[in-house]
């Protein structure tokens, strides 16, 4: 040991750890592999660190590791030991209970990935043995059970959620994400109705489907947004606020998609569909509190309610093509990117939780982009 090595080693204190390279040179303070730090983390874990070209870097970063790890009160380092050795299940259940601000709905979609796709493989780990590794075996034990890309996106986004929260309590010291390459999901070519066959099934749907066909394809409602029809959300001659959407199973009231409770978002709202939900008012009236869409057994519609008659109206129409409800939403998209309309507003309308989904599902709507910047770049020179 040479006198710079020894001067260094004096350094280091009980618990801090040591340094030292894997290689067999004989001069290993004046050859060219890399320093390998190893410690113990706040959890108690033995990590090693390689990759520090000088002695000195590989103390300092020893002394920092130290540092952080004798001002973690003992009762956090507790907690982050207790978290890393919870298993995944146990921990998974806990941290959904605490998502208090996810709607019905999702409660229940994450259920569904949970037992249908992430717990049979994970649920017995322990969180502070999730690497980078471990994500990257999930994924591919998802592709050789031939799981849907969909439903591979769907995983992974909810444990990459579970599995980050981990971490930032500090059960799981790496992040286990980096490098991994998540499965991408394509959305699959979407089916956009004809403006025909929009006037032929409200020509033949009852007036209750011919609000939510104009709520959908007019100002880019969901499904249960439409059932939440109600006059008190027509803001201006031109503006319809959307601030709820009927849960398909409790038929409730809840909160958006990818919002918070109390919060909403605005849309344009073209005249036909202020005339639509105020021709249904001076027909059927309104409840006390505004909504326009009942049944004769629930004060809300739901899923069934929509599917009944969405099949009834198709086959009345004799539309053959495969429509959903869901395609009127594809309509608004349409419509607007047509007309020039940036893809910023659509995601904003259309309640997208960022833009990329938006420019996934309709980016081929938006022909000769291009070439039309380049021509109106041209205009500019």
């Amino acid at each position: 040991m040479d006198q710079e090595t020894c001067t260094l080693a004096t350094q280091l204190v009980r618990g801090m750890g040591g340094f030292f390279k894997n290689c067999a040179c004989s001069r290993q303070s004046r050859c060219a592999h890399p320093y390998v730090i190893r410690y113990r983390d706040a959890t108690g874990r033995q990590r090693e660190e390689t990759g520090y070209t000088t002695q000195q870097s590989a103390l300092e970063q020893l002394t920092k590791v130290y540092n952080e790890k004798r001002n973690t009160p003992r009762q956090q380092a507790d907690l982050k030991r207790e978290i890393g050795q919870q298993r995944f299940g146990a921990y998974a259940a806990t941290w959904l209970t605490r998502q208090r601000h996810y709607a019905p709905g999702s409660v229940r979609s994450i259920n569904q990935v949970l037992n249908s796709q992430i717990l049979p493989v994970l649920e017995s780990r322990r969180m502070s043995t999730f690497t980078s590794t471990v994500v990257d075996d999930f994924i591919m034990s998802m592709e050789e059970r031939s799981i849907g890309l969909a439903a591979q996106q769907n995983a992974f986004d909810a444990l990459r959620k579970i599995l980050l929260d981990a971490r930032r309590r500090g059960g799981i010291t790496d992040d286990p994400f980096s490098g991994v390459v998540p499965p991408e999901y394509i959305p699959r070519k979407i089916t956009i109705p004809a403006l025909e066959e929009i006037h032929a099934l409200k020509e033949v749907g009852s007036d209750g489907l011919r609000v939510v066909v104009d709520l959908m394809s007019g100002c880019g409602h969901r499904n249960g947004e439409a059932y939440a029809a109600n006059l008190d959300r027509m803001v201006s001659d031109d503006v319809y606020r959307i601030t709820e959407q009927i849960e398909g199973k409790t038929r409730q009231p809840s909160r958006l998609k990818h919002r918070k409770p109390g919060e909403f978002r605005e849309t344009p709202m073209p005249w036909t569909v202020r005339e639509s939900l105020l021709k249904f008012e001076r027909d059927h009236g309104v409840s006390p509190d505004g909504y326009l869409l009942r049944t004769q057994r629930a004060p809300h519609w739901a899923h069934t309610t929509l599917e009944h008659q969405w099949t009834a109206a198709k086959k009345k129409a004799g539309i053959t093509r495969k429509l959903t409800a869901y395609s009127m939403r594809h309509f608004f998209a349409s419509n607007c990117l047509s007309q020039g309309i940036p893809i910023t507003d659509v995601a904003e309308w259309m309640g997208h939780k960022n833009i990329n989904m938006t420019f996934k599902i309709y980016r081929h709507l938006m022909p000769a982009s291009i070439g039309r910047a380049a021509r109106t770049l041209n205009e500019g020179l």
